[in-house]
């Protein structure tokens, strides 16, 4: 089963897929890389995205016991946060493997993010940790944020980024396209860590994705970078009712 999983990672000679090609990829290679995920997440970052994912949560700016979606949520590092602060997660990822290996139980589907089981307006917000890249369908996928929070509700994104200073934008996209996928092959699968970097080409530039988020129906549309740049945070607020 893992090698039939495999076999749908794209190699470093073939070009990114799109389109639904692109949808059995994204699953494939998480259904592979899920059991050892978080470790090479932590070891990776040298533990930075831990902190960042704790800003995202504190962004949302919500009161105590509301509701939130967390997209692609895998193994649910972002729902444990949002539970730390007293939010009621529930966790929706198109891969079984990561929602399977969750090491703490939270209420979680298999869903993709452009067709959410959740009623309109039934969630007070959402977050969504490094996978905007991974979605075939970016804007449905805003469009179906949009249409889940309440008015009012609030979006919280982390996502990888690149560093402003030449300098560093140079230091990180050796350790981005050859470190890393060294350290994915030692702890888990080279072929999928060998991808993860080519997939921030489907990442749109900033100003094309504040755009989107903004033609789905949200306002306030804010932008941080993370640690020099190598990450970013994206919030809004979805547009209230006149």
């Amino acid at each position: 089963m893992a090698s039939d999983l495999r076999a749908l990672i794209p190699q470093p000679d073939e070009p990114l897929p799109t389109g639904e090609a692109k949808t059995r990829s994204v699953q494939a290679m998480f259904d592979v890389i899920a059991p050892r995920y978080d470790l090479v997440n932590r070891i990776m970052t040298f533990r930075m995205d831990v902190g960042w994912r704790r800003r995202a949560v504190a962004a949302l700016g919500l009161t105590p016991g509301s509701l939130v979606v967390d997209l692609a949520c895998g193994t649910g590092d972002l729902a444990r946060d949002l539970q730390a602060r007293h939010l009621v997660p529930i966790g929706a990822d198109l891969s079984y493997g990561m929602l399977a290996n969750a090491p703490e139980p939270f209420p979680r589907i298999q869903s993709d993010g452009s067709a959410l089981p959740l009623r309109t307006g039934g969630v007070a917000g959402a977050t969504c940790g490094f996978a905007l890249r991974n979605f075939t369908d970016l804007q449905g996928t805003f469009d179906e944020l949009a249409r889940v929070l309440q008015p009012g509700g609030r979006l919280s994104v982390v996502e990888v980024a690149e560093p402003p200073n030449p300098i560093m934008r140079t230091g990180h996209s050796i350790y981005f396209g050859r470190v890393v996928p060294l350290i994915g092959g030692l702890l888990s699968d080279g072929s999928a860590y060998r991808y993860l970097p080519r997939s921030v080409a489907y990442l749109p530039e900033w100003t094309e994705l504040r755009a989107m988020i903004e033609r789905a129906g949200f306002i306030d549309v804010d932008r941080t970078l993370l640690s020099g740049g190598i990450a970013q945070m994206i919030t809004a607020t979805r547009i209230r009712e006149s």
